[in-house]
């Protein structure tokens, strides 16, 4: 991987592999797509772990590996048929079959995986920072479970 891919902006997540303006273009093709429930990308969510882009006998092949913010999510199927459907008709000379989307939640989804990006417009959307304060709530369940633990309320 060349320096000049590692320096784009990216969530902390995500690993990509392969062309780089291949990968780029599905970045971007990325950033078009909505979760229906959040109002933030897929990609700036950081549902999006992985991203394998090469050219196979010049025709592009594309795998991406991505999460979802919940393992019930009522929407998984579209937000993965979104994503297949804009990488097939904004990547010119690929096909369905060029296109793999693995869905997987390990590991799962949490708030700090959202990119700066993001974070800035839920921040815009929501008045305050949603990642600042999930971790400021992570803290203090953690805090509260430490005590009741140091107060002999364990559950066992």
């Amino acid at each position: 991987m060349s320096n000049q891919i590692k320096d784009v902006k990216r969530p902390p997540n995500l690993e990509v592999e392969g062309d780089e303006e291949l990968i780029r273009k599905i970045e971007d093709v990325l950033k078009d797509v909505y979760d229906p429930e959040i109002p933030v990308d897929v990609y700036n969510l950081g549902l999006i772990y992985k991203i394998m882009a090469k050219y196979e006998n010049g025709r592009p092949k594309v795998a991406i590996v991505m999460t979802l913010t919940a393992v019930g999510c009522p929407v998984a199927g579209t937000i993965m048929a979104y994503i297949n459907q804009a990488v097939i008709d904004s990547i010119p000379g690929i096909k369905e079959d060029d296109v793999e989307i693995e869905l997987t939640f390990d590991p799962p989804w949490n708030p700090d995986m959202v990119s700066e990006e993001g974070r800035q417009l839920l921040k815009e959307i929501y008045g305050y920072d949603v990642v600042e304060e999930w971790k400021r709530n992570m803290q203090q369940a953690y805090q509260s479970q430490e005590y009741y633990s140091e107060e002999g309320y364990d559950s066992e």
